[in-house]
């Protein structure tokens, strides 16, 4: 079960993403939201929808790399509601032996697909 408090989670991610070149938060549908070059790359769920546990949701490059990481780490990556179909994941930050050099490459490859040129084209 989730910590009652995400606060040092979410001081985490928030330190990784404002980081990161143009990096601004804001809310959107009332979580912490994470935008760069007017595109976001990542959001911070805890409880989402009553699941239990605390997430950060992350852009990747492909549905291929989006199925890949959740088949090879079902216990860290999962299918994230209403986004999930866009390719992004959701990597859970609930254990207190979270990697979070892992979670900063994760977080900062959203980054790097979210500010890329080629990310605005509409993909296949």
């Amino acid at each position: 079960m989730p910590s009652s408090d995400p606060g040092p989670a979410l001081d985490r991610v928030r330190a990784i993403c404002l980081a990161l070149p143009g990096s601004i938060e804001k809310l959107s549908h009332g979580i912490p939201a994470f935008a760069a070059a007017g595109r976001m790359f990542a959001y911070f769920r805890h409880n989402h929808h009553g699941a239990q546990h605390t997430d950060v949701c992350v852009r990747t490059g492909s549905r291929d790399e989006q199925a890949m990481l959740i088949e090879q780490a079902p216990a860290l990556y999962s299918w994230p509601a209403y986004i999930g179909p866009a390719g992004w994941v959701a990597i859970d930050v609930t254990p207190s032996t979270t990697d979070w050099d892992h979670v900063a490459d994760r977080i900062a490859e959203s980054w790097r697909l979210a500010t890329s040129r080629t990310s605005r084209r509409t993909r296949a």
